[in-house]
């Protein structure tokens, strides 16, 4: 789908001329916008193949999806927010047993990059999490790790999810996106007050390994395999099952009151506007904090009603979660905001604040719909990809 990105000045006449030309668009499409990504089991098998050739080098070149430094501006406080309904949360699903009392900071399982190929052919990366549904199959990241707004094309491509990265590590699978999920003026207008996204997920893939076999098994594989000194091998395949079930979903909250407490996961990367660059990307941080009591605005992104959170992370942090409620021992909470802009409210040129879409009813309208989307596997009994 073709999206439009207004200009800031006359934003208010444009979008109006805009819908009135879609009317009968807008009204059939509400809230909710889905595109399809990997659409069969075939496309899905072969970005899966993508990312694992050559023991997993494109996921080692990828680096993190940046802003650009100009976009790194002081946030401006505006009014309150404006729940449209009364608040509610879905319960979080654990896949983690108790850790005990620590003291530490618990990572949660539920996080980890989504890889992508950005409109230029760079191999990217934002945060993202594992949010609970009803097949427990689905992504929870921000909308512009998802639609490619720089290139203004529509979907990023290859794009896939993949829970406790490390160093081209894939503890519990690579899960290739099946649908995304966003809202409608995200998807159509690029508004940044709805900038988050909800993927659904195949079951997850692991490569297990190479296998030497006659002419016969080689022609009738249906995956990767190579042909060199005489000999025929194949790459099999393992199906690790569904995300949830391996990692646990985080719960989801909306039309919560302001000023909540709030612990946000991501793997920073990108130097500061200044060029200090604390962070690897390697591992994910957090902050904790309280929210503000008041929305934010950036006019540059047509935001109106964000809330921010002081923490001094890089991008990199994009799309990782804004958990309320979380424990430590079972290292789940409520995904009740995702990173989505980066701030300098000091104006020493470093990043002091990070700010997201205040979840609401619309928010809650786009994850019901795609909490209920069914994905499938990618590989098959005998270890061959489905085709």
């Amino acid at each position: 789908m073709k999206r439009i990105l207004l200009p800031v000045g006359g934003a208010t006449v444009a979008t109006g001329m805009l819908l009135a030309g879609l009317n009968g668009t807008a009204q059939a499409a509400g809230d909710v916008a889905n595109d399809p990504m990997a659409r069969n089991t075939s496309q899905a098998a072969s970005v899966a193949s993508f990312w694992f050739a050559s023991n997993g080098a494109a996921l080692r070149r990828a680096t993190a999806y940046t802003w650009d430094s100009k976009d790194v501006r002081k946030v401006v406080s505006k009014g309150g927010y404006s729940p449209d309904g009364r608040p509610g949360t879905a319960a979080p699903t654990s896949g983690n047993k108790a850790a005990g009392g620590s003291q530490n900071v618990n990572l949660p399982k539920t996080v980890g990059k989504v890889f992508f190929v950005d409109g230029s052919g760079k191999f990217r990366w934002c945060s993202a999490t594992s949010i609970q549904s009803n097949y427990r199959n689905l992504v929870a990241t921000a909308g512009h790790c998802v639609y490619d707004t720089e290139s203004n094309k529509a979907l990023l491509n290859n794009w896939v999810f993949v829970p406790g990265y490390y160093q081209g590590k894939t503890p519990w699978g690579i899960y290739v996106g099946k649908q995304a999920f966003t809202h409608y003026d995200f998807d159509v207008y690029e508004d940044y007050d709805r900038d988050y996204a909800f993927v659904t997920v195949y079951n997850g893939i692991q490569f297990t390994g190479a296998e030497r076999v006659n002419r016969r098994d080689y022609q009738r594989f249906s995956g990767p395999k190579r042909s060199w000194g005489g000999q025929r091998y194949i790459l099999k395949s393992r199906d690790v099952g569904r995300l949830g079930d391996n990692v646990g979903g985080q719960g989801f909250a909306w039309n919560q009151p302001a000023n909540r407490t709030v612990r946000t996961f991501g793997y920073p990367s990108a130097p500061h506007p200044d060029g200090s660059k604390p962070y690897s990307g390697v591992t994910p941080k957090h902050c904790y904090g309280r929210t503000t009591a008041k929305a934010v605005g950036a006019s540059w992104l047509k935001i109106d009603e964000h809330i921010g959170l002081k923490c001094a992370v890089t991008p990199g942090y994009d799309g990782g979660p804004w958990l309320t409620q979380y424990s430590n021992a079972k290292r789940v909470g409520y995904v009740n905001g995702v990173t989505s802009t980066f701030a300098d409210q000091d104006g020493n040129d470093r990043i002091d604040y990070i700010t997201s879409p205040y979840f609401d009813g619309e928010t809650a309208a786009v994850y019901n719909a795609a909490r209920n989307v069914w994905s499938g596997k990618i590989v098959g009994p005998n270890g061959e990809l489905y085709r």
